[in-house]
């Protein structure tokens, strides 16, 4: 089995950058089957649990205050539309349902609304995942308590790039989160945005930065920018479009997390709608095995269903149905079964 290890150098992910396209995505999917099953992708859902508002800078999103970009803040949603909104999602296949409120961090008295929303999700049978911004320890012990599955909090980019793109915090900040989410039992997921304008070195240190945390995220999404009209960056890529990442690189990126770490499951997340089909199956075999399904991410567009249930026809892939045996093994477990 490939070595588990958390002691990359940049200089060694660059040379997966580096390698030629065939090598890499050979290394990728070779890595990717001792861990995982190759034709089973994990189906997620996102809900946007309050939208608008979020005080934050962050030049990509249209939620924050700062956004020309026509989103309208909302208060929190009621729980049992909460709940509505997850069973429609298992009833269409999904695994994992996530919800993402914008918020820099909640305040206390938040907490006890969403301790009832994770309990509700979780009676349901299925996986829980919140995206709440900045969570203090007290805070992440209480959704371990009420049996929140994932945590999400992406660092975003590089440490270099990051504060060309947010202000109003720090990537330690971010780090400092995911600490208190994983001293408090919860599972990690953490991934971040290319096409931003970031450079290749960028790319390089935003998968060093994670494949050299004491422990892996479990679930790393990788999103391509969806650039909104409005927001900072949505509007300086409008105007220098060859600034996009091509498909090309965003499957380097996505075979360089799975070969870095490869036990997490590494998600195409948002900018998919923009992405062929041959791109999408690119990935797939690059080590991808979860996506988000449905047609709204937060308040971005995303392919659909029915898109998603024709492209897995299409590659013969499958939903991913229950925990994948390996996965869940530990590091030492998997030396033991060997």
């Amino acid at each position: 089995m490939t070595e588990i290890r958390t002691d990359w150098a940049r200089d060694q992910i660059a040379e997966l950058f580096n390698m030629s396209f065939t090598e890499l995505l050979f290394q990728a999917a070779t890595v990717h089957r001792e861990y995982h099953k190759p034709d089973q992708v994990q189906l997620c859902t996102l809900l946007s649990i309050k939208t608008g508002g979020c005080p934050e800078d962050c030049g990509y999103c249209s939620q924050s205050v700062e956004a020309d970009s026509g989103v309208k803040a909302t208060k929190l949603m009621d729980v049992r539309q909460i709940l509505q909104g997850a069973a429609q999602a298992k009833d269409n296949g999904s695994q994992r349902f996530c919800m993402g409120a914008a918020w820099r961090n909640p305040k206390d008295r938040d907490m006890p609304a969403i301790v009832e929303i994770v309990k509700g999700v979780r009676d349901m049978g299925l996986e829980t995942c919140m995206t709440l911004g900045m969570l203090t320890p007290k805070q992440a012990d209480m959704l371990a308590e009420a049996g929140l599955d994932y945590y999400n909090h992406n660092i975003d980019s590089s440490p270099e790039y990051y504060e060309k793109a947010i202000s109003t915090r720090k990537m330690q900040d971010r780090l400092d989160t995911l600490t208190h989410v994983r001293d408090s039992g919860i599972n990690v997921c953490s991934g971040g945005i290319v096409g931003m304008g970031e450079t290749r070195e960028d790319r390089v240190g935003f998968i060093h930065t994670l494949a050299t945390l004491p422990q892996h995220p479990e679930s790393v999404p990788v999103n391509a920018l969806v650039p909104v009209k409005g927001t900072v960056l949505g509007d300086m890529l409008a105007d220098t479009p060859m600034a996009k990442i091509d498909d090309i690189e965003f499957v380097r990126t996505v075979a360089a997390a799975r070969i870095t770490m490869p036990l997490s499951m590494v998600r195409l997340s948002a900018g998919r709608e923009s992405m062929s089909e041959a791109a999408q199956a690119l990935c797939f075999i690059a080590g991808a095995n979860s996506i988000f399904t449905g047609d709204k991410l937060l308040t971005a567009p995303n392919a659909g269903d029915d898109s998603d249930a024709a492209l897995f026809e299409k590659l013969g892939l499958v939903a991913l149905q229950g925990e994948e045996p390996l996965r869940a093994c530990k590091a030492g477990e998997l030396e033991a079964a060997e």
